[in-house]
C-alpha cells in the first residue's frame, strides 16, 4: 500500500496555511456529556488527556490576553430547533435546555466576559454571529480544541476556513469516542482544511510574539 501522507502530499494536498497574526482560542463543546459514564455521548474517560490539554490552553490564553470563545449545543425543550441533526443523532436530546450534561467541567468553565456561543448544529459558525465577532476582534486564525474531533471540531474547522480564518486544530486537545474517527478526522483536516498542531506548538502560538 502507498504511504498515505506521501501520496496526498504528492497529489497537491496539505499546503501550509501559516498561523495568522492575531489568534483566538475556540473551545468546542467540551462539556460533561463526554466525561460522564451516564451520558450516551461518554467518550470513555472521566479525566482524558484532551481535557487537561484544553485546560492548559485556556489558562495560557487567559494569561496572555488571547480572546477565548466557548461553544455549547443548546436545544429548546422538545428539540425542534435541532432539526435533521437531532433526527440523525437522537443522543443530542441530552442538550435540551436545562440539562446537566451541557455544563462545562470546572477546569473549562467560562470566565466572566468570555463569549459563549450557543448553537444547534455541528459548526460553531452555522446560524451564529461568531464570524462577525472574530472580525471585530481583528482575529485571522483560530486555535480549535474540544469535542468531538470528527464531529463539531471538524465542522467548525471547515467553516473557519470557509469564513477566511486559518484553522489551527490542536490534535492533543481534541476528544472523540474512538481513536479511529479521531485520527481519520485529523488526517483529513490536515490534508484539506486546517493546520493540525501539537499542544506544545499551540502553547507557543499563544505567547505574545509567537510564530
Amino acid at each position: 500500500m502507498k504511504d498515505l501522507h506521501a501520496d496526498y502530499h504528492a497529489a497537491g494536498f496539505g499546503a501550509d496555511l501559516g498561523s495568522g497574526s492575531r489568534r483566538a482560542l475556540l473551545l468546542v463543546d467540551f462539556v460533561r456529556a463526554y466525561l460522564d459514564p451516564a451520558s450516551p455521548l461518554y467518550a470513555g474517560e472521566q479525566d482524558p488527556p484532551a481535557l487537561r490539554a484544553c485546560a492548559e490552553l485556556l489558562e495560557s490564553a487567559r494569561r496572555h490576553g488571547t480572546p477565548v470563545i466557548h461553544t455549547r449545543v443548546d436545544l429548546s425543550p422538545g428539540g425542534l430547533d435541532g432539526g435533521l441533526f437531532l433526527r440523525k443523532v437522537p443522543a443530542l436530546r441530552i442538550f435540551e435546555r436545562g440539562g446537566e450534561f451541557a455544563v462545562a467541567p470546572p477546569a473549562l468553565a467560562p470566565a466572566p466576559g468570555e463569549l459563549v456561543v450557543n448553537k444547534q448544529y455541528a459548526s460553531a459558525f452555522f446560524g451564529t454571529s461568531l464570524a462577525s465577532t472574530l472580525r471585530v476582534l481583528g482575529v485571522d486564525a483560530l486555535l480549535i480544541a474540544g469535542a468531538s474531533t470528527s464531529g463539531c471540531v471538524r465542522a467548525s474547522a471547515v467553516d473557519a476556513l470557509q469564513h477566511g480564518f486559518v484553522p489551527l486544530v490542536v490534535g492533543d486537545a481534541c476528544l472523540d469516542r474512538d481513536p479511529r474517527p479521531h485520527d481519520a478526522a485529523l488526517f483529513d483536516l490536515g490534508a484539506k482544511y486546517a493546520e493540525v498542531v501539537t499542544l506544545d506548538e499551540a502553547m507557543k502560538l499563544l505567547r505574545p510574539g509567537g510564530p
